[in-house]
């Protein structure tokens, strides 16, 4: 006989379970902490969530999540980054990773994803025609193309390069410091540091 839990409670659970690496489990504590806690810590994790949504948004250059009302992220609008060199990574999370080895100077395009026909992920699906109109706008010198060392990355990078190939605009590839199948988000600074100044050219 199975237990009925009032329904907030499994409410919560089974909001928790949808997130990425919650299992039942895992959810069923954390929902379990909230209840036991003060009502602070509920408080604060409910108000931190409705401005996750409502004060946040996309920069509308590079795609990196900026503060809402800006007109570009704090990257895009630094004079002190070279506009010339653009990072092509999958997301947001990717740029931290790059930004903690505090050697790229340059600024960044975020695709929101890679391509992946077998998930029915196409070039519409991410920000692909805004890098290309980056491109074609002038001013670009190098595209380093750092998607994870993965299929879906591999498969991105090849098709950028393709649609790229007629603009004369250098491009390169993250060295293969990085574990192929592993995500930029969890290597370590050194090795991204590796990756970032070994990048080679596409031919």
């Amino acid at each position: 006989m199975s237990i009925l839990l009032p329904e907030p409670i499994q409410n919560l659970i089974n909001a928790f379970s949808r997130l990425p690496g919650i299992g039942p489990k895992t959810a069923s504590r954390l929902t379990f902490h909230l209840l036991r806690t003060s009502d602070e810590l509920p408080n604060d994790l409910a108000q931190a969530l409705l401005e996750l949504k409502s004060n946040t948004t996309y920069c509308p250059i590079c795609f990196n999540i900026t503060m809402a009302g800006r007109q570009e992220c704090e990257i895009c609008g630094d004079p002190q980054r070279d506009p010339g060199i653009i990072c092509v990574v999958e997301e947001p999370l990717d740029v931290l990773a790059l930004e903690r080895t505090a050697a790229y100077q340059g600024r960044y395009h975020v695709l929101h994803g890679a391509l992946s026909p077998i998930e029915g992920i196409g070039p519409d699906d991410l920000k692909v025609r805004e890098l290309l109109d980056r491109v074609r706008a002038g001013g670009v010198v190098e595209i380093i193309l750092a998607t994870n060392p993965s299929m879906e990355g591999d498969y991105t990078s090849s098709y950028l390069q393709q649609q790229l190939a007629a603009s004369g605009v250098r491009m390169t590839r993250l060295a293969r410091g990085l574990p192929v199948g592993g995500d930029l988000e969890y290597a370590d600074q050194s090795t991204l540091l590796r990756a970032l100044s070994g990048r080679q050219e596409m031919n």
